[in-house]
């Protein structure tokens, strides 16, 4: 079956009703998308793969170790290719899968997850509350002080840089760019001043 970018989006809004739950899947999507055009990889694949990598995660917050195998199975289910399902599994390996991360695809979005919410959580600090002006070393900055979004986990961003292989560096400047491109639907810049 051939999914549309709107289909996916529609069934993510079936499962998560938060606005910044669906931020991040934006966020996510978008880092996919950049990572994959940089790399070769199947840009539509890898983006619907970072839009519904938590499509689970609101049904599922009371029971965490289920977080990835229930989305899984429902994208089976709503027949989604294997490459995607198996790239939702390996997003949370180690923490809630046994599923290690293989393709350039899984090992990305192991990678962005966690980065995209430091990544924006940096911005709103900002005056400009926004993406444009951020830079690397403002987001390096903010990723020593471990009271700020603490719930980033900085050892698996740490882990999927080194097996994609790519900088820490590269890697947060890949995000930064490719959430500027979304900037409005993410809720910063302008938009989070409205």
């Amino acid at each position: 079956m051939n999914y549309t970018r709107e289909d996916a989006l529609n069934l993510l809004k079936q499962h998560n009703k938060d606005e910044g739950h669906i931020k991040h899947a934006l966020a996510v999507e978008a880092s996919m998308k950049y990572f994959a055009e940089k790399m070769n990889g199947d840009v539509e694949k890898w983006g619907l793969a970072g839009l519904l990598h938590d499509i689970d995660w609101e049904e599922m917050q009371n029971t965490p170790e289920r977080h990835t195998i229930e989305g899984a199975r429902w994208l089976s289910e709503e027949g989604y290719p294997e490459e995607i399902v198996r790239a939702v599994l390996a997003h949370g390996w180690g923490i809630c899968s046994n599923v290690k991360p293989e393709t350039d695809m899984e090992k990305v979005l192991f990678t962005v997850d966690e980065l995209t919410g430091l990544v924006m959580t940096a911005a709103l600090v900002r005056p400009s509350r926004s993406v444009r002006d951020l830079e690397v070393k403002s987001v390096k900055k903010k990723w020593k002080d471990k009271a700020f979004a603490k719930g980033v986990n900085r050892e698996l961003i740490v882990q999927g840089a080194e097996m994609i292989p790519m900088s820490l560096d590269t890697v947060i400047e890949w995000v930064i760019f490719a959430m500027r491109r979304i900037e409005p639907e993410l809720g910063l810049g302008a938009a989070a001043e409205a």
